[in-house]
Formats: C-alpha cells, structure tokens, sequence
C-alpha cells in the first residue's frame, strides 16, 4: 500500500514537471518579423564611422599584374605560373617551355610538378636563403651547375623566388687624412 502511494506521488510529480516544460509561448508572427528586419536594415553602421585620415589606400598600392610577377613554365599543353626568380636555372633546350603557348590548359604548381617531374628539379631553400641573407650549400649549388634539367626553387614543396646574395658592407674604419 505504501508503494502504491509512493508511486502515485511520483507519477503526480512528474506530470508536473513534464506541463511545466512544456509551457507554451508566443511565437513571432510574420508582420513582427519584418518590422524588425525593415528597422535593423534601415541602421546604416557605417554612418557612425569616422572618416579616414591618410592617403587613398588604392592609389598607394597599385596592383599589380600576375602575370608580370611571375615566370611562365609551358608543356605538353599545360601552362603554370610561379613567381619570378624561382627559376634558378634554364637549359638552353628548354628556353621555349618558359614562353605561354595559346590554349593550353592552366595548372596549379603541384599539378604541373607531377606530370612535369622528368625535366624539372626542384631545390628547397629556406626563408633566409630565399631572402638573399644566407648562400645555399656548395652541394647544392654544384648540383644545379650540373643539371641538365630546369631547376625551381621551392619553400615547402611550394615555388618561392631567390633574391640574389646581399653582400654585407664592412663597416672599415677611414685611415686618417695628413
């Protein structure tokens, strides 16, 4: 008897629970809601912005062509880009597959590489190296004196220019005048 009681109390006190969950609200109707929309979409944000100081950001970077940035690599009927002074070294008999030939197809670079492999080498340089501070190992300058393929410098398995070596200035103290 007394776990029938129990029992009924519990069951009393989960359907209490279960209506109070289940309180039903006002949901928004249509007209609410394009009133709403109609008044954020009339508050221009850009109305409280100061005005800009300084000069005309697109007049101070131009942009620049794509194309006048980068060396064309053309094969086979398949073309790819990379940026100029990745190419370290080219082959005379090569020198026609660095010019566009109309209607090939564009490749991104690790396309082109794949299917390119046989007459392109590619040497990895680091970031100070690709930036002219640092000389590449003689191994690897050897290496590219004596390959007959086109050689690309590449950072990460990704095409990267060269700068040409900076040659540090030696601060020599001026020998006195008499």
């Amino acid at each position: 008897m007394k776990s029938l009681i129990v029992l009924s109390l519990f069951g009393a006190l989960s359907a209490a629970t279960a209506r109070a969950r289940a309180e039903m609200r006002d949901a928004a109707t249509h007209e609410e809601l394009a009133l709403q929309y109609r008044k954020i979409s009339q508050e221009d944000p850009t109305r409280k912005l100061a005005v800009a100081k300084g000069p005309d950001p697109s007049t101070a970077n131009p942009m620049k062509s794509l194309l006048g940035d980068s060396e064309v690599l053309c094969f086979n009927g398949m073309v790819t880009l990379v940026p100029k002074r990745a190419v370290l070294q080219i082959p005379k008999n090569m020198a026609e597959r660095l010019k566009y030939q109309p209607g090939a197809k564009l490749l991104s670079w690790a396309e082109f590489y794949a299917l390119n492999r046989g007459w392109i080498t590619t040497v990895e340089v680091s970031r100070v190296q690709a930036a002219g501070n640092s000389p590449m190992a003689e191994v690897t300058q050897k290496q590219i004196s004596k390959s007959a393929n086109l050689i690309v410098a590449t950072y990460q398995s990704g095409p990267i220019s060269v700068l040409p070596l900076k040659i540090p200035v030696e601060n020599t103290p001026k020998a006195p005048q008499s």
